[in-house]
């Protein structure tokens, strides 16, 4: 299918990659140019070295065939070193004599964010003194940038060898058709993609392509993820310079393969370095006039304007504003909508109107403004060991009673498009306010998440309904209040990481150095409510949690960390079965557990 897509291509599009693969290469040697002075390589610079010189040796793989990738940038996080490989895939590194070692031993908290600064800061002063790179990158056109920008591996303090993993980069490739002869020049494609936050999925929007002439659009640089594209929509004239008495016709957005609204779109299951075929062919439909009104808006002020097919929430409609007298303008086909008008500033409202399109204009309808929500948020202390940090702090020695400095409170989106923002606690209005309050929430679903540095969120209601369970549900111009209830007499867990021949990061079955600052472990909570919770692996890998709210998780430890976990897929705990453990947390108890390390290609 790759091979198809390549043939397709007419030969200005082929002019145009060839342009762009010669200048990406001579960016590529530029920077080797830049680097180069400061790297050894090859027989030339082992004769420029002494002989107790150190050689660093490895491999680039293409992770799916894992076939030997030639021509590729190595490169370390610092830029000392650099090279490229041979045809075989192959680099070498001419060190030169390591200096004595000088690393500080600074106390750190086990597992803690305290503790992973000075494991980084351990490890850079391990790799100055010692003159070897501490992490190696790759990098090749074709192949994808990790999230930390390019595909690599943490290198141990006397490891020789190393093999570097790249990703080959993925494709959605297809076809814009409309109708008779009619060009689908400047129709826009719109690609979003599945992500994962705080262990929930969500849609977030990705890239806009414009279609050629011919209707061919083009996504590269893709990672394997579960995608939805579809077509903005696109007007036949220009309402401006054409006969306004004249019927307006245009093409509302269509979601791949022909689905009329984002939900029922299909989602497209990319692999690593899988090309995509795809046709979109949206219809040709009468559009008609909407202008509607706004009570209390301010004339001027540009607001945020959403609309979507009534019941419906998604993008792909669209509507403009009118300076000249604050009213919502457009056109839309027949069909019932739903039109949100959101306006921005330090008081913020919003308003949402049911409108239905059916052959002829729509105006006179007015949108009311309402303010957004003010949430107060109350926290009662339920604690039995009073001012013993050691008992009763989840980090650092923090003094119950302290007031907001204690707590933190954010409202994440329980929507599945990621486009809402995450609302928390406002910053003080002054020395003495210690109220916790979260301003401008915009109606809709909502999880709450509470973090504490004194112990755990027991308890967390709103009205009798249990937000550790359900969803804060905030209604235009509604002001609920939140209750909080914190103990400190939670759960703990002391760990240990086993490591298998399997992982590129462990060394006598302890995990080194050079993993340290990468490798979690994941406390996933099981059933309905609950947060999950992240530890981090300190060098001798041994880990411990504390203050864990009472409850069953699912524990797994990853070599690297995966922001895309999702702790409600059942698929989860049947991947990972072999290498995670099932725990029960009981109040004021610490549990042991001992648990394999998942390499980053499992």
């Amino acid at each position: 299918m790759a091979a198809y897509a390549i043939n397709a291509e007419s030969t200005g599009t082929r002019t145009f990659w060839r342009a762009l693969s010669a200048f990406t290469l001579g960016i590529t040697f530029i920077f080797y140019a830049q680097v180069a002075p400061v790297f050894a390589q090859g027989d030339g610079g082992r004769s420029q070295q002494s002989q107790s010189s150190d050689v660093l040796r490895g491999t680039v793989l293409n992770g799916i065939t894992h076939e030997p990738i030639g021509h590729a940038l190595v490169v370390s996080s610092d830029n000392r070193f650099a090279t490229m490989t041979d045809d075989r895939g192959h680099f070498e590194f001419v060190l030169p004599p390591a200096a004595a070692e000088q690393t500080s031993q600074t106390p750190g908290t086990s597992g803690s964010s305290a503790g992973q600064t000075v494991a980084i800061a351990t490890a850079q002063i391990q790799q100055s003194t010692n003159n070897r790179p501490n992490f190696l990158a790759a990098r090749k056109t074709g192949f994808l940038p990790s999230e930390s920008g390019m595909q690599g591996i943490f290198v141990a303090p006397d490891q020789q060898d190393v093999t570097i993993t790249s990703l080959p980069e993925g494709h959605i490739v297809g076809h814009v058709i409309l109708p008779g002869l009619e060009s689908a020049v400047g129709i826009h494609v719109d690609l979003y993609k599945r992500l994962v936050r705080e262990g929930r999925p969500h849609w977030d929007s990705v890239r806009t392509v414009t279609a050629r002439s011919d209707g061919e659009f083009r996504f590269a640089d893709l990672s394997a993820s579960s995608y939805k594209i579809f077509t903005q929509e696109l007007l036949d004239r220009d309402p401006i310079r054409s006969d306004s008495r004249a019927q307006l016709f245009g093409y509302p957005p269509v979601y791949y393969p022909a689905a009329a609204d984002f939900a029922a779109a299909v989602i497209i299951r990319l692999s690593a370095g899988e090309t995509f075929q795809a046709t979109l062919s949206p219809a040709r439909r009468e559009y008609y006039p909407v202008k509607l009104g706004i009570l209390n808006g301010v004339v001027g002020s540009r607001p945020e304007i959403q609309i979507w097919r009534q019941g419906h929430e998604g993008p792909g409609y669209s509507l403009g504003y009118d300076f000249r007298d604050g009213t919502v303008v457009g056109t839309l086909p027949n069909g019932a909508y739903t039109v949100q008008v959101l306006s921005n500033g330090a008081n913020s409202m919003t308003g949402a109107s049911n409108i239905k399109v059916s052959g002829a204009p729509v105006s006179g309808a007015m949108i009311a403004l309402l303010p957004n929500s003010s949430i107060s948020v109350s926290v009662m202390e339920q604690f039995r060991y009073g001012n013993d940090s050691s008992l009763n702090t989840a980090s650092g020695n923090v003094t119950p009673g302290a007031g907001r400095t204690n707590v933190s409170v954010m409202l994440p989106p329980d929507e599945e498009l990621g486009a809402r923002q995450i609302f928390a606690l406002r910053q003080p209005k002054g020395p003495g306010d210690e109220s916790l309050v979260i301003e401008n929430v915009l109606p809709g679903s909502y999880h709450v998440q509470v973090g504490t540095a004194v112990g755990y969120a027991a308890s967390i209601t709103s009205g009798g309904t249990d937000l550790q369970r359900f969803p804060l549900q905030v209604g235009l111009g509604a002001s609920p209040q939140i209750e909080v209830i914190l103990r400190d007499d939670g759960g703990a867990v002391d760990g240990s990481i086993i490591a298998d021949a399997g992982v590129s990061a462990t060394r006598e079955g302890k995990v080194n150095s050079a993993a340290q600052t990468t490798g979690l472990v994941y406390f996933l909570p099981m059933g309905d409510a609950g947060t999950m919770q992240q530890v981090w692996i300190p060098p001798d890998g041994n880990f411990h949690a504390q203050q864990l709210a009472p409850g069953n998780y699912r524990v797994l430890a990853f070599e690297r960390q995966r922001s895309e976990l999702e702790f409600t897929r059942e698929e989860l705990a049947e991947r990972y079965a072999s290498k995670s453990q099932v725990i029960s947390v009981v109040a004021g108890q610490t549990e042991h557990l001992r648990l394999q390390l998942i390499a980053e290609n499992e």
